[in-house]
């Protein structure tokens, strides 16, 4: 819901630290590899309960995220490069919430599987529509810089920052939040399958079937 917004706040500064690592010949699948690596290391992190530096873990992986997309658009943007920007987003994203599950499964242990089963579903509407958006020659006017036609929703990735910094900061309301967020996600998916949907079958000219 954010994206719109926080994307055009960011875009300087993301442009200016491609524009470095470009002249030091770094490539955009290094820095979404270094990144990914980074926001991994958050697991163990928060498993051993040091939510601080989980946080700062958490906010590198999620800068690498932005400069591998300003990075590819400097160069050139390529399908195997989309993918694993994407697919490994989605391990690190469940990963977090699995820290935290790990950190105190008796609290946190629920709470953190609802969570990831909410993921699930933002995540498989979030593709599939791609892929057939992609099918069908839709163009994506709300987020003309994304390298696929990005389906927005309620809990984005600007909101989903947002969360982990917060839950980062207050771990012991882990799962009244983790709940309060899985209600964003579950609702961000009916969104998506619906407007998906609706999309699609108008575009195939049955919309009112």
């Amino acid at each position: 819901m954010l994206d719109r917004w926080t994307t055009g706040w960011l875009k300087g500064g993301l442009e200016c630290g491609a524009k470095w690592l470009n002249k030091r010949g770094v490539s955009a699948d290094q820095v979404t590899l270094a990144g990914f690596l980074v926001g991994m290391l958050a697991i163990p992190a928060l498993a051993m309960g040091w939510y601080l530096t989980a946080l700062a873990l958490i906010l590198i992986n999620r800068i690498a995220d932005g400069l591998d997309g300003a990075l590819a658009r400097i160069k050139v943007t390529t399908d195997a490069g989309g993918f694993l920007d994407i697919v490994l987003d989605f391990i690190f994203y469940s990963g977090v919430v699995v820290g935290f599950g790990l950190a105190d499964p008796a609290v946190n242990g629920l709470p953190a599987a609802v969570l990831i089963f909410s993921f699930v579903g933002t995540g498989a509407s979030f593709l599939a529509y791609a892929i057939m958006a992609e099918r069908r020659g839709l163009v994506n006017i709300t987020y003309p810089h994304k390298g696929f036609y990005y389906l927005g929703g309620l809990a984005e990735g600007t909101e989903t920052i947002l969360f982990f910094v917060a839950i980062c900061l207050f771990p012991a309301a882990f799962p009244t939040m983790a709940w309060c967020f899985a209600v964003l996600c579950f609702l961000t998916t009916a969104t998506r399958v619906w407007g998906g949907y609706k999309t699609l079958s108008e575009s195939e000219g049955y919309g009112e079937e």
